[in-house]
Order: C-alpha cells, then sequence, then structure tokens
C-alpha cells in the first residue's frame, strides 16, 4: 500500500538523502560481489556477507520510510521509483544514481524502459 505520492519538486528535495543512501547501498553490494569472486567462501566471508545482506536489507528499508524503492537488483546503477499520480493516473517518478535530479517518470507496469521525461506541465501541476 503506497502512502505517499510525491510531486517531482518533493522528489528532488529527497535526493541528498536518497543519494547517500543508494550509494551505501551500491558500495555494500560491490563488497559482497568481490567476496563472492575471491574463491572458497571462508565462515568469515560468510559472516561478512550476511553482515553486508542485513546492512543493504536495512539501507532499502530506509528509503522506503522516505516513501520510494530501490529498484536496480543488479546493485549497479542505482534505481530508485518515487510513487506519483501523473494525469490522474498512479505513476512512478524514476531516478537513476548518475542522474543529476528526478527528471523521469513510467507507469506502473511499464519499468525503465517506458520512461518519459517530466515535462513542465507535470513539475506544476
Amino acid at each position: 500500500m503506497i502512502d505517499r505520492f510525491f510531486t517531482p519538486s518533493q522528489a528532488n528535495q529527497t535526493l541528498p538523502l536518497v543519494k547517500g543512501i543508494v550509494e551505501d547501498i551500491i558500495a555494500k553490494a560491490g563488497q559482497a560481489r568481490r567476496l563472492m569472486t575471491q574463491g572458497e567462501i571462508t565462515p568469515e566471508h560468510e559472516d561478512r556477507l550476511k553482515a553486508l545482506d542485513q546492512d543493504i536489507k536495512g539501507l532499502m528499508k530506509r528509503l522506503e520510510e522516505i516513501g520510494c524503492y530501490y529498484k536496480d537488483w543488479n546493485f549497479e546503477i542505482g534505481l530508485v521509483d518515487f510513487p506519483a499520480i501523473i494525469h490522474g493516473q498512479e505513476a512512478l517518478l524514476c531516478w537513476r544514481s548518475d542522474e543529476p535530479e528526478v527528471a523521469w517518470f513510467h507507469g506502473l507496469q511499464d519499468g525503465y524502459a517506458g520512461r518519459h521525461p517530466i515535462t513542465k506541465e507535470l513539475i506544476f501541476s
């Protein structure tokens, strides 16, 4: 159940906090990836992987507490969706960690490939 809908302006206001959390998620996922490619997984590696997994889950929960959702399951580009109402329909404002601001949206079923630019009309509606 969605508790909050964002305007583009509200989503962009959260970006400093969201960016930091996403950077931490990507960094911790990178650490986990490196551990898993070091050959044999030792008990110490397993403990570290479990801790990293818990850290990542905690960070994703923080995003959800803000009202947005982490969507990059490869943990490489840092996709975040912000629930919104666009043209009277539920939609998702879409931000990628290498973008300077939230400037795209897509329908609930469209995903990243269905992104459209946020127009001035949407910013002021």
